[in-house]
């Protein structure tokens, strides 16, 4: 029986990568005889937003990282220090307890130390970014070349860490070019689980977007985008839903005199009730690790319209025949595919369909039998 631990981090947010690693551990914790570990750095107590199998074995180092984000520089990098001693102690006495077959780690802070830990697992790093954009230093009051020199100098540490990892896996075809260093990695997909409700009718007039509030996920573009669709269309209602704080973009979105055709909310526990209440899909993402959401309205039959970002919508969307790509950051374009579904009905059932069978080409059993083929092969 195989023992695999699986470093997590934290279940308190929210987020894809959370919400994908988790819903791993549990398949693998039902479908297998694999013995499940799974390790938390977060504040021990808060209750988890995601449900774990009784099958999973845990541990909470209780490091809370999260601390750091409010500090200022100099104490944030004092603190990081004693936090990651501690964070490489705590993590090597428990694999040196349990002496797992293999560890994976979503790339972050563990993979500063976890090739030193010597308890005869093999170690397998799985990214849920871009390389693009991922260990990208920057500093406002900083030379811009001072910046770019500590950005490249992050990033050659970290290939080197991970050209001794036994695998590491990138969830798009995309990705995986962006590392030519490397001769370890694969690519294995996200999976969307089986929908099995009632697809959405599309005849409703809203559109709606998923993702957190930040800056990646491009939504002041989206809003400045529908401020073009709502000339043409003021019937049609966007909303969008997601972790943080969405008042900015609310009030953007007010100053554009879409106060009451542009909603911004926060998260819910039933996000495809939401895909089922929507007739078009949104991703206005500068950029994504995968898209996960989009395929998650595409299995309810949505047709999409995508900024054609890296990583991911193009690796999901087939331009034209199961949803719409526009050109990365394009607000105009995104807007004309918006615009086309609205104005044409029949042609956006036609696409929803096709957006349903498109989604089924990731199902959850194809793609963890990938996990498990790579987990035997090691």
């Amino acid at each position: 029986m195989k023992k695999i631990v699986y470093v997590v981090g934290g279940l308190y947010s929210l987020t894809g990568m959370n919400s994908i690693l988790t819903k791993k551990i549990n398949w693998l914790a039902e479908h297998t005889d694999y013995e499940l570990y799974m390790i938390l750095t977060e504040r021990a107590g808060k209750p988890w937003v995601f449900d774990i199998s009784p099958k999973v074995k845990w541990v909470n180092f209780n490091l809370n990282f999260d601390d750091l984000d409010i500090m200022p520089l100099h104490k944030k990098l004092f603190h990081y220090v004693i936090k990651q001693r501690k964070y490489k102690n705590l993590f090597s006495q428990y694999l040196m307890e349990i002496k797992p077959d293999i560890t994976v780690s979503a790339l972050r802070r563990e993979i500063n130390f976890i090739n030193d830990i010597h308890d005869g697992s093999k170690k397998v790093g799985e990214i849920h970014f871009i390389r693009s954009f991922y260990r990208n230093f920057y500093k406002s009051y900083l030379p811009n070349s001072v910046n770019v020199y500590i950005s490249k100098l992050w990033m050659n540490s970290l290939i080197k860490k991970i050209q001794k990892l036994e695998k590491f896996v990138t969830l798009t075809m995309e990705d995986y070019e962006n590392w030519p260093e490397l001769t370890n990695k694969t690519v294995i997909p996200n999976f969307v689980p089986d929908y099995k409700g009632i697809p959405a009718n599309l005849i409703s007039n809203n559109a709606i977007a998923v993702g957190r509030y930040s800056w990646e996920k491009g939504f002041d573009l989206l809003i400045e985008s529908w401020e073009i669709v709502a000339k043409k269309h003021p019937d049609w209602i966007l909303n969008i839903y997601g972790v943080g704080n969405y008042q900015p973009l609310q009030d953007l979105a007010n100053k554009k005199g879409l106060k009451d055709i542009v909603y911004c909310h926060p998260s819910t526990s039933d996000i495809y009730k939401k895909y089922q209440e929507s007739s078009i899909f949104i991703l206005s993402s500068r950029h994504e690790g995968f898209g996960l959401v989009l395929l998650e309205a595409m299995s309810v039959g949505l047709p999409p319209v995508a900024f054609a970002c890296p990583c991911g919508p193009r690796d999901i969307v087939t331009n034209k025949v199961d949803g719409l790509l526009a050109k990365n950051g394009d607000v105009q374009e995104l807007a004309n595919g918006i615009c086309y579904f609205i104005e044409h009905p029949n042609e956006r059932k036609e696409y929803g369909k096709k957006a349903i069978q498109k989604a089924k080409q990731f199902p959850q059993d194809k793609i963890m039998q990938k996990w498990i083929d790579l987990f035997e092969s090691l």
